[in-house]
C-alpha cells in the first residue's frame, strides 16, 4: 500500500486519526488475503461543483435516494480523498461521473482525462448519454485511452435501448471496454430502470462487457440470470450486503449459491466516497457471507486486476 502521511505543515483531525486506524484494518484484510492490494471499480471523482451538487442531493434526501439518511462519510476535497484510497491500499480505482442532461458528457470525458492523467491509481473513466454526437465522442475517448465507462440509467432517466446509443454501444462492445451501469431499480426506480431494458440492449450486444452496479438491486436475481447468460456481464458489490443495504433492499439469501458460482464475475465496488458508513464495512460485509478466501481473493483484486490488466 501506498503510505502518504499528511505534510508536517497539515493539521490532524479526529477524522484524520480514524481513517488511518480503518486504513489499517482494511490492510490487514487484504494481506490476510495474500493480496497486494484491493482494486475497486466503483468510485465516483468529478468535477468539484458536480460532486458539490451530487452531496446537496443526498443531504437532501432526494427521491433517487429512495429518501434515505445518506450522510457523506468521506467528504474531503478532491486530493484528499484519492489519497484516503491511497492509505487504505486500493491499487486502481475509478472516476465514476456521468451527465443527467445533452452536452455534459464530452466535457465530462475531458475532466476525467485531465484526472486520470494526474492520478496515477486511476483507471481513465469516461461517460455517454443518448445525444447526436455520443458514437463521435465516445470512439475520442476511447482512443485517448479510456479503459472503462460509467453509464446511469437511473439519474440520466434515459432509455439504455434508445438508437442513439447503439453505435456507441457497439464501439465499446467491439473495444472490450467494460461499462460500469447503474440500472437496477434501486435505492429508487427509474422510468427505464430494470432488467427488461439491458436485456434488449445484450440481445442486439451480447459481447458488451456491462459491469451491472449494485448487483442490480433489488432486482438482483434477474441481473444474476443475465449475468448466467451473458459471459461478458459482470456485476459489482457495490453496497450490496452492507447493513445499510439490507435493512431495505436485501439480497434474497436463495440466490447465494448462483451468486457464489459466478464468482469469476463479480467485482469489488463500494461507491466511495458516497457512503453512509466506513469502507471497511464493505470488505467485512462480503467476508461474512462465508465464501471462502478464494473467493474473497478473486472478487477484491484478481477479476479486476485481470479485467483491466492492473
Amino acid at each position: 500500500m501506498n503510505d502518504h502521511p499528511p505534510a508536517p505543515d497539515s493539521p490532524r483531525t479526529a477524522s484524520d486519526a480514524s481513517w488511518e486506524a480503518e486504513a489499517g484494518e482494511i490492510r490487514r484484510f487484504w494481506e490476510g488475503l495474500g493480496l497486494p492490494g484491493l482494486v475497486d471499480v466503483h468510485t465516483h471523482f468529478m468535477p468539484e461543483r458536480v460532486l458539490d451538487k451530487v452531496w446537496e442531493y443526498f443531504d437532501a434526501q432526494g427521491t433517487l435516494t429512495g429518501g434515505l439518511e445518506w450522510p457523506i462519510t468521506y467528504r474531503r476535497e478532491e486530493a484528499e480523498r484519492a489519497d484516503v484510497l491511497r492509505r487504505f491500499g486500493v491499487r486502481a480505482f475509478t472516476s465514476m461521473l456521468y451527465p443527467h442532461k445533452p452536452g455534459m458528457a464530452r466535457w465530462l470525458n475531458g475532466w476525467a482525462a485531465d484526472f486520470a492523467h494526474r492520478t496515477p491509481e486511476c483507471l481513465h473513466t469516461a461517460t455517454l448519454y443518448p445525444e447526436q454526437d455520443v458514437e463521435t465522442y465516445v470512439r475520442e475517448a476511447v482512443e485517448a485511452g479510456a479503459r472503462v465507462f460509467k453509464a446511469h440509467v437511473q439519474v440520466g432517466a434515459y432509455d439504455p435501448t434508445d438508437e442513439l446509443l447503439q453505435p456507441a454501444w457497439g464501439v465499446l462492445a467491439e473495444a472490450r471496454i467494460p461499462v460500469v451501469i447503474h440500472c437496477g431499480s434501486g435505492p429508487a426506480p427509474g422510468k427505464h430502470t430494470g432488467p427488461e431494458p439491458i436485456a434488449r440492449v445484450l440481445a442486439r450486444h451480447p459481447r458488451l462487457r456491462l459491469i451491472v452496479a449494485h448487483m442490480g438491486m433489488p432486482e438482483y436475481e434477474d441481473f444474476l440470470g443475465l449475468a448466467e447468460r451473458y459471459a461478458e456481464v459482470r456485476l459489482d458489490t457495490t453496497m450490496a450486503f452492507t447493513d445499510f443495504t439490507e435493512g431495505f433492499l436485501p439480497f434474497p439469501r436463495r440466490a447465494l449459491p448462483r451468486f457464489a458460482g459466478l464468482g469469476d464475475r463479480i467485482l469489488l465496488g463500494s461507491d466511495f466516497p458516497n457512503i453512509p458508513y466506513p469502507y471497511v464495512h464493505q470488505l467485512h460485509a462480503l467476508e461474512r457471507l462465508g465464501l471462502g478466501p478464494e473467493w474473497l481473493r478473486a472478487v477484491c483484486h484478481d477479476n479486476a486486476a485481470a479485467l483491466f490488466g492492473v
